[in-house]
């Protein structure tokens, strides 16, 4: 048991390390590319890879059971990477790394309300106004104060989604088929709520646009490693570790997404906004600190 809970944190480590780069390959492809083109060329990408990794079918599925796949592939796939790229389009990359942080927040209250699975204290919510008033600083980044709030606020939509991703995860996990299996059907059924948003935002196939190499690499970055590898690490960690616990990764993004922007799209991060990040960070943890309490499980052992 405990050697599992080692590889569902290493995985959750993994995933976030290669999650938080993801912005910065989005934002360059974002040059020449429309946002759900980005997002449906991964997926494809990332559907034939898991196809080709394990051959094997899902079957025995009910009713219920597919309606919880539906509803992850509408939350997880379609909706959440539809809004996060849009939201790269108006804000700059490390804005989104932060704000999408806050994706714990929104995990923890849904497990409480929908799963029954943690209770929330006082520290809980003090922590999630710090954040909240890190984010607003974070989307004042110039020194006129000057707010131009839809990339930010598509961002924490994008965030809230998330959370409803992690617990639909968390569902799909007890039903005990193969991760990949699941998620690939997640993927599927993600991919097939993205083609109305194909005809709305004027989709081009033009592949010939992957003959320039930077994008090509970036295409494959988000296709095999952010989407195939990442989404079966990510579902395995929150399998093991479950929905919450996992979550507390996503901490760790906007640091990760912050030094990546400013070494590689050599974005200005301005004072306000480096308090901004540092009040997120700090109302996360701090929430964080009271979400796990001492109990001991049904075999009498101590867990957080």
């Amino acid at each position: 048991m405990e050697n599992k809970h080692t590889a569902g944190h290493l995985s959750a480590l993994l995933t976030i390390i290669i999650w938080g780069t993801t912005f910065i390959s989005t934002k360059i492809l974002l040059v020449d590319f429309q946002p759900v083109e980005i997002l449906f060329f991964r997926f494809i990408m990332g559907l034939i890879a898991l196809l080709i990794v394990y051959p094997h079918r899902l079957k025995g599925t009910t009713l219920r059971q597919e309606l919880t796949f539906v509803a992850a592939g509408l939350c997880g796939i379609c909706l959440y990477y539809l809004l996060e790229n849009i939201a790269l389009t108006y804000t700059l990359a490390s804005n989104v790394g932060v704000i999408i942080s806050v994706a714990p927040f929104f995990t923890a209250i849904l497990s409480h309300l929908v799963m029954k699975e943690e209770k929330l204290r006082a520290n809980f919510f003090i922590g999630f106004v710090v954040a909240m008033a890190g984010i607003f600083l974070i989307s004042f980044n110039g020194s006129k104060l000057e707010l131009n709030p839809m990339g930010d606020l598509l961002a924490l939509l994008a965030a809230l989604i998330w959370a409803c991703y992690s617990v639909l995860t968390k569902k799909i996990s007890s039903y005990g088929y193969h991760t990949i299996l699941t998620t690939r059907r997640v993927f599927g059924y993600g991919i097939l709520f993205m083609i109305p948003a194909l005809f709305l935002f004027d989709f081009q196939l033009e592949l010939t646009r992957f003959t320039n190499p930077v994008y090509l690499l970036n295409i494959i970055y988000l296709g095999l490693g952010a989407s195939a590898l990442c989404f079966v690490t990510w579902n395995f960690a929150v399998k093991v570790l479950g929905a919450v616990k996992t979550s507390i990764y996503i901490y760790m993004v906007p640091v990760i997404t912050v030094v990546t922007s400013v070494l590689i799209l050599h974005e200005k991060i301005t004072v306000m906004a480096g308090i901004g990040t540092v009040l997120t960070l700090a109302g996360l943890f701090l929430s964080e600190a009271k979400i796990f309490t001492r109990k001991e499980d049904q075999h009498g052992l101590t867990k957080f």
